[in-house]
């Protein structure tokens, strides 16, 4: 959480420059993202990775996300826009299972959450029918889980790491207020790799508000990120809406 804040408190620094330097455009939106996970992960030490859905019984969740952009006609100072979604998985139920140096057996209680905020800066270098993005973004990855069987054993810890990434959007108007678009935020290094891809389809009306709806699938893959290892890959549908000014 310390981290997610930094990362606001940097955007709040940076977002009154962009709104000095001719000021275009504010959005702000969210919607609901039905995940499907599928992975594993593991402890230093573990040989093998705990299944997410045949060990911790996880099963598709429906969670929010919200955003925030600014934009503007000035060729080199960035835009910038705010991300912020929750991943909250939880299980229960029999399973057999060693984690963390311990073997877990009979009724297994878990739960995990991923907090994820992207600060992103970004330039458009298209903006008519076909649209081109380009940027660095700066994600706060947070994780904290438990797990606890019926028999003592438990583990909790948790993981945060600042992962910089690249972004690039491209798009296409065919009909006025129409975007089809497709979004990639991405970085591969050290044996660590985050990808982030979705499509979407999104119609912004005569009234500033605008609707979208798309696919999303994310993967996150940590080697050795504060004793955690993950190959973990979070799928689904999403459907949101927008203010824009």
């Amino acid at each position: 959480m310390k981290t997610r804040q930094k990362l606001i408190a940097l955007a709040l620094t940076v977002l009154p420059a962009v709104a000095a330097a001719d000021f275009l455009g504010f959005s702000v939106g969210g919607g609901v993202w039905n995940t499907s996970p599928e992975g594993g992960f593991r402890k230093t030490g573990d040989p093998l990775s705990v299944n997410v859905k045949d060990n911790l019984l996880w099963d598709t969740e429906s969670r929010g996300y919200v955003s925030a952009s600014f934009e503007h006609f000035v060729p080199l100072i960035p835009n910038v826009r705010i991300n912020i979604n929750s991943l909250d998985y939880s299980g229960n139920g029999s399973s057999s299972f060693s984690f963390d140096g311990k073997t877990y057996s009979g009724v297994i209680d878990n739960k995990i959450t991923i907090e994820q905020t992207d600060l992103l800066l970004y330039w458009e270098l298209l903006d008519n029918i076909v649209s081109l993005d380009f940027g660095l973004d700066a994600r706060a990855l947070n994780i904290d889980y438990s797990i606890r069987d019926n028999n003592g054993n438990n583990s909790s810890d948790s993981a945060s790491q600042v992962v910089p990434m690249l972004y690039v959007m491209v798009g296409a108007s065919p009909w006025f207020g129409i975007l089809l678009s497709a979004e990639a935020y991405y970085i591969s290094a050290a044996g660590n790799e985050l990808s982030d891809y979705s499509a979407k389809i999104s119609y912004t009306t005569d009234y500033l508000v605008g609707f979208e709806a798309g696919y999303r699938s994310e993967k996150i893959v940590l080697d050795d990120v504060d004793n955690f290892f993950s190959d973990m890959t979070f799928k689904g549908p999403f459907l949101g809406a927008y203010l824009r000014f």
